[in-house]
C-alpha cells in the first residue's frame, strides 16, 4: 500500500519532530488517589499493593530537577524548536517547567490531564478529562493546545471528543511516517507518532544503552532523509525528562542535535506546525 505524500516547505526532505513528554508529577501514587503506585519504573520494583513507591517517585522527580535543565539547555543551544506533551497537572506542580515552555517557541501539546489510561473512561468522563487538560495547560502555559497524545489506550471516543473541544492533530497513531487528514473525523490531522525511536526503551530494557539508541535515531534519519529525496517524510523523536537527561544518557542527545544539524533540507519544527502546514 503506497503512502500519504506530502511536501515540506522550502522542499525539505524530512521534517523532524522532536518530543518531550511531561509526565513527571502526575504518575499513578497512592497520594493522587490511585489504588496503587506507578508501574513504569527504572526501579524495576513494582507490587500491587496500595502503598507508596517513594523510590520510584524520587526517579520521577529527578526528571524535574535535573533532567529537565539539561534537556532545555540542549533546545536552546542548537536554536531547535520541540512540541512538550505535558500531563497537565505536571505543570500544575511545577510552574517554572510550564514557564519554560511559555518562554520558548516550543508548543505545548496536551498528554491528558494526567498520565494515566482514559480506556475505562464513560464519554462523561473523557469529556471532561480532556476539558480539564485543556484548561489546565492554557492557564499553565498561556495559551491552550491544539494537539493530543493519550497514554496509548483511548476510546472510540477520544477523537470525536478531541474535535468537540476544538483540537486540531493527535498523536495516537503509529502508521506511517507521513501526517495525513484522518478519515473520520476530518478536522484532525493525524500527525503519526513512533515509539522505536523513543527513549523509553532505555527504561524498559537495561541491555538496550545509549550509543545502540543512538545508532538506531541516525540509522532511522538517514533512511528517512534518503527516501525523502523522492517522497518527504516526517521523522519523530520522543524523549523523556527522567531518561534522556541522566548524564550517562544526555550526550546521546546532544550528538544527535549535532549529526542533523549537518544536512540540509531538514524541517525541524513542532508538530502544529505540521498540522497546520498538511492543511
Amino acid at each position: 500500500m503506497q503512502q500519504e505524500s506530502v511536501i515540506w516547505p522550502e522542499n525539505a526532505r524530512l521534517a523532524v519532530s522532536i518530543v518531550v513528554n511531561v509526565e513527571e508529577g502526575s504518575e499513578m501514587s497512592i497520594i493522587r488517589g490511585d489504588k496503587g503506585m506507578e508501574p513504569v519504573d527504572e526501579l524495576g520494583v513494582f507490587v500491587k499493593a496500595p502503598i507508596r513507591n517513594y523510590g520510584n517517585e524520587s526517579n520521577y522527580l529527578y526528571g524535574i530537577k535535573s533532567g529537565a535543565p539539561r534537556v532545555i539547555e540542549l533546545l536552546k543551544q542548537f536554536d531547535l524548536p520541540a512540541t512538550w506533551t505535558v500531563a497537565a497537572q505536571s505543570l500544575e506542580s511545577f510552574p517554572e517547567l510550564a514557564k519554560a515552555i511559555r518562554d520558548s517557541d516550543h508548543e505545548p501539546c496536551s498528554h491528558g490531564y494526567r498520565w494515566i489510561h482514559q480506556y475505562k473512561m464513560d464519554e462523561k468522563e473523557e469529556r471532561e478529562f480532556i476539558l480539564n487538560a485543556t484548561n489546565s495547560i492554557k492557564t499553565t502555559c498561556g495559551r491552550r493546545p491544539v494537539g493530543w497524545l493519550s497514554r496509548y489506550l483511548h476510546t472510540e471516543n477520544t477523537r470525536r471528543l478531541l474535535v468537540e473541544a476544538g483540537y486540531k492533530y493527535h498523536m495516537d497513531d503509529y502508521s506511517g511516517d507521513v501526517p495525513f487528514i484522518d478519515s473520520e473525523h476530518p478536522e484532525l490531522v493525524v500527525v503519526p507518532y513512533q515509539l522505536d525511536t523513543n527513549d523509553m526503551k532505555l527504561w524498559l530494557n537495561a541491555g538496550y544503552t545509549p550509543d545502540m539508541w543512538l545508532k538506531y535515531a541516525k540509522d532511522t534519519f538517514e533512511t528517512l532523509y534518503r527516501e525523502g529525496e523522492q517522497s518527504p517524510k516526517m521523522m519523530s523523536l520522543g524523549v523523556h525528562l527522567r531518561i534522556i537527561g541522566r548524564p550517562g544518557r544526555i550526550w546521546a542527545l546532544e550528538q544527535f542535535f549535532e549529526h542533523i544539524s549537518k544536512f540540509d533540507r531538514i524541517w525541524v519544527t513542532t508538530r502544529e506546525k505540521i498540522a497546520e502546514h498538511l492543511r
